[in-house]
């Protein structure tokens, strides 16, 4: 059932979204007017709902829609990046994520689904006004208790604290190994996302060097298909590039 505080979405007959902070009161919602909250909450994922003699289906978001709908600042990780990070990691609920490089947001609204409830995000990100962004769209998405927010170079912030994987997007993670190596615990996963090539090379070889086992370095490209009554075939546009992914594993120190 769609409950007050919810963050949903109104979908129209050409799929164009309108998000909706449900309230118990009159919402104005661009593009659309204002909507009585009343007479969504309650009703089940999915219901229709008619405004202004228009239908629209009330739904809940997953979390790549959710990524989708984020105030932007610095290009964001797909979700089809996001998706790899979180798989490769083996994130499950109580793990404990250090984030490096929190930027809009998106990959940490991945990271937060996967860990919640009992676990936590530990996002540092070296710049306020990125910190202060990525805080609007957590708490928009109602993700704010499972996060960690802290301004601060992760080469050189104390944590505090053990974690059980670690994720950084910035230019150069090789500089952070040796700090990350004091938090991550034995057998814990590593992932890093670079744009450039030559990234790629200073962070394998600098896991490669601390010896960390399993490095694997690769990058995702996806098509979609244009599907009509008696032709499919796949779409001129696709989403190849957008960055390499890294992932490691860090032994014991035996």
């Amino acid at each position: 059932m769609l409950s007050e505080g919810d963050l949903i979405y109104l979908l129209d007959d050409r799929d164009r979204r309108y998000w909706i902070q449900l309230r118990k009161e009159m919402i104005k919602v661009p593009g659309l007017g204002v909507v009585d909250g009343t007479k969504i909450i309650g009703r089940e994922d999915g219901s229709l709902i008619k405004l202004a003699g228009k239908d629209f289906r009330a739904l809940t978001a997953t979390v790549a829609q959710l990524m989708a709908s984020l105030e932007r600042g610095p290009q964001i990780i797909t979700p089809k990046d996001a998706a790899t990070i979180v798989f490769n990691l083996g994130l499950r609920s109580g793990d404990v994520v250090l984030e490096a490089g929190v930027g809009s947001a998106g990959l940490t609204m991945a990271l937060l689904n996967a860990v919640m409830p009992s676990g936590k995000v530990v996002s540092v990100e070296v710049r306020d006004d990125f910190a202060q962004r990525a805080r609007r769209n957590v708490e928009r998405a109602g993700l704010s208790p499972y996060w960690d927010l802290r301004v601060g170079d992760v080469k050189g912030i104390e944590l505090g604290m053990a974690v059980d994987a670690v994720a950084l997007d910035m230019p150069d993670p090789w500089q952070a190994l040796d700090n990350v190596d004091r938090f991550l615990r034995p057998g814990g996963h590593f992932a890093g996302f670079v744009p450039n090539a030559n990234q790629v090379e200073g962070l394998v070889c600098g896991l490669r060097d601390r010896g960390y086992l399993e490095v694997v370095a690769l990058e995702n490209i996806q098509r979609s298909m244009e599907v009509h009554p008696g032709g499919v075939r796949p779409s001129y546009e696709n989403l190849a590039h957008t960055g390499y992914l890294v992932f490691a594993r860090r032994p014991s120190r035996d």
